[in-house]
């Protein structure tokens, strides 16, 4: 029988983190490896397909200029006038494993969460362990609609606003490739992240840290943060923030009914206990 988390020592604790880390290490690793046959696909289609004028973003941008009456002669006239260039010797080689090293993580979030989702489920009830797959299905797919978020609507904002700004026609765009690479990747895998939060907030107020009036009460100043948070991911103008607060909003928003949820189970199990 598996000793619940208050009957575990410190050492036992270090253990079991220790063997999660190293199990989803070889996950990313061996997912990492099946990337390196995808990686024509990874490079041109994912990663420089937004630095594309015929992104499909853009064409849905265009169809909803048009189908809403709008003058769509800049919405559909998007062109880049810059070029992508590596600057170091060694350069190519770094983008290349890293890219298959964070394309390996991301596709083994699934199980990532898995061995997450086993480290802490001694600590909870008999009935909750068993929600395993409820766990990790909902996560994931929480996970992945923030990546595909922070692909498809993030980063297009950011590379139309910076592709297309010109500051003086003497001044060429001229983008480091890993400044680029490291654009995609932090705003996939943060949006991944972000879209966490009604989990995070689950497992908090589950064990009482956060209540849904603690989170009402901090309202205005998560607002704050949200759009702080937003006028740094995206490029500085407003609609762009406002888009990319709005389900963030929406996410704070589910975490206090979450949390409302959860108090009142708590409470149902202190009466019955």
């Amino acid at each position: 029988m598996a000793k619940r988390k208050d009957q575990m020592s410190f050492m036992d604790h270090l253990e079991d983190l220790r063997w999660m880390l190293i199990r989803s290490t070889v996950a990313i690793l061996i997912l990492a490896s099946v990337s390196y046959f995808f990686i024509d696909y990874i490079f041109n289609t994912i990663i420089f397909g937004p630095s594309e004028p015929d992104f499909i973003v853009y064409q849905w941008y265009c169809h909803l200029i048009q189908s809403l009456g709008l003058d769509s002669t800049t919405a559909c006239s998007t062109s880049f006038d810059f070029i992508i260039q590596n600057t170091e010797v060694g350069g190519q080689f770094s983008i290349f494993l890293w890219t298959c090293i964070t394309s390996g993580f991301v596709l083994a979030i699934p199980y990532i969460l898995w061995e997450l989702w086993k480290f802490i489920s001694p600590a909870l009830y008999e009935k909750e362990r068993k929600s395993a797959a409820s766990f990790v299905v909902i996560s994931s797919f929480l996970f992945f609609l923030g990546a595909l978020f922070g692909y498809f609507i993030i980063i297009p904002l950011s590379v139309n606003f910076f592709g297309t700004f010109i500051a003086s026609d003497k001044i060429k765009n001229i983008f480091i490739v890993d400044s680029y690479i490291s654009m995609v990747k932090t705003s996939v895998i943060a949006s991944g992240i972000v879209f966490e939060i009604p989990i995070i907030i689950y497992f908090l107020s589950k064990f009482g840290i956060v209540t849904g009036d603690f989170l009402r009460k901090y309202r205005k100043i998560a607002i704050v943060i949200i759009l702080i948070i937003a006028a740094i991911v995206t490029p500085p103008d407003i609609p762009s923030q406002v888009i990319v607060s709005i389900p963030i909003l929406a996410l704070y928003e589910i975490s206090i009914f979450i949390a409302d949820r959860q108090a009142k189970k708590r409470l149902k199990n202190e009466q019955s206990s």
